[in-house]
């Protein structure tokens, strides 16, 4: 659906001052574009900010090297401003926590999880209250998980570069294109945001977005307990009993070591090598060289540390060692229940303009179709009320499917 709002947006013609003019500012079609370099401007931004509706958000950053995101940059839009904040020269960016927490100010992002775990390390704190577009688009008949650009071009006609996605933020100066890029992140955020909510209201559907929402501000989502990192081995399935036990002090103890090293986890060992190490039950530093991999990348100090891990693991009695839910494979096929199912699935979300996928994705549906569906997202909130009670009915058998035509037919039994 096209909207009729003309956004603001950063034209061709503008030509944008270079990053090395810390004091750079612009007033592009009523919109003032400051690009912010030292703590004195964005303190003085956080004062001016405080009396806006919204606050627009979006970072650039860069994860390949570091355990943390290394931010290299936040733009923010107020209702009549855009900023561009450089965090490495504005010092602690803790200033923006009462923006982040004021309770008049709706902050926007579009797919903000990262953004979210970013502000929480950087800050201190999540935003809210706050609104998602990605989240909200697919209530509106959008596809799951829609990239900001169709977004931006289905509702407001206009097309982004995308010249500047892939490119190395760390560095200074930054370029004209990539400053108008940053820009538009966020300059039609606000935007977006309004006629979104005109649109769920005139639906009725605002706040069935609530609980989404607070799940995405929830700090819990952003903290990793290294003692159930083991359960995103790569192929951990393959052990069992002690040798799982194993993997998991072993994971835990490559996160905490990741955690203060601040590198990617791989770098200070491989999933492959934590499985392998623990399948051979490797007591020694000798059995654990054995390992493909390990020898070449491992320092004689964290083998030492891997074995120590890996022989406390084996040690654990059995009523303390973890267990990870057998494979689907060994449970009755449910593809019947499933592709019914879905078939009623698709009818609702079709019927409401719902992504399918965002009311009820196919591992849900196989969930609930083998009795574990109560921690479902289709058994609560929205979803139950549209589609999950229905489903419910339909596995007891006291709704029936049938076409009519080219029509699906609902009726109760």
């Amino acid at each position: 659906m096209m909207s009729s709002f003309t956004p603001h947006s950063l034209p061709d013609k503008i030509v944008l001052l270079n990053a090395t003019e810390c004091a750079a500012d612009a007033v592009i079609e009523g919109v003032f574009l400051q690009y912010l370099s030292d703590p004195g401007r964005l303190a003085a931004f956080v004062e001016s900010a405080m009396t806006s509706s919204v606050l627009a958000i979006d970072t650039e950053f860069i994860r390949e090297k570091t355990y943390y995101p290394r931010l290299c940059l936040l733009q923010m839009a107020t209702d009549d401003a855009v900023v561009i904040v450089d965090p490495f020269t504005c010092g602690s960016l803790e200033v923006l926590a009462p923006l982040l927490e004021s309770p008049d100010i709706c902050k926007v992002f579009h797919a903000g999880g990262q953004d979210i775990e970013i502000l929480l390390r950087e800050v201190g704190c999540t935003p809210w209250p706050l609104f998602d577009t990605q989240i909200a688009a697919a209530l509106l008949g959008q596809s799951h998980q829609i990239g900001f650009g169709s977004l931006v071009h289905t509702f407001c006609g206009v097309r982004l570069s995308k010249r500047d996605s892939f490119t190395d933020w760390s560095k200074r100066p930054l370029s004209d294109s990539q400053l108008r890029y940053a820009a538009d992140d966020v300059i039609y955020l606000p935007e977006l945001h309004a006629i979104m909510v005109d649109m769920l209201n005139e639906r009725g559907r605002l706040h069935w977005l609530d609980d989404d929402f607070r799940t995405l501000a929830d700090p819990q989502r952003y903290t990793c307990d290294p003692q159930t990192r083991y359960i995103r081995l790569k192929r951990v399935n393959q052990l069992s009993g002690a040798q799982l036990a194993a993997a998991r002090e072993v994971a835990a103890w490559r996160e905490r070591c990741a955690q203060k090293r601040d590198i990617p986890r791989k770098w200070v060992v491989g999933d492959e090598e934590i499985v392998e190490a623990c399948k051979r039950e490797a007591r020694t530093i000798d059995e654990l060289f054995m390992v493909r991999g390990i020898k070449q990348h491992v320092s004689t100090r964290d083998a030492r540390d891997i074995v120590a891990a890996i022989c406390r693991g084996l040690a654990l009695p059995e009523e303390e060692r973890p267990h990870i839910e057998s494979s689907r494979s060994n449970e009755p096929n449910v593809d019947a229940q499933v592709d019914l199912m879905q078939a009623l699935a698709r009818h609702r979300a079709k019927e409401n303009g719902i992504a399918l996928q965002t009311l009820a994705s196919h591992s849900e549906l196989a969930a609930i179709a083998r009795g574990h569906g109560e921690y479902t997202e289709v058994m609560s909130g929205w979803r139950y009320e549209l589609i999950g009670a229905e489903l419910k009915e339909l596995l007891a058998g006291r709704l029936t499917l049938r076409l009519q035509g080219d029509q699906l037919v609902i009726e109760r039994a």
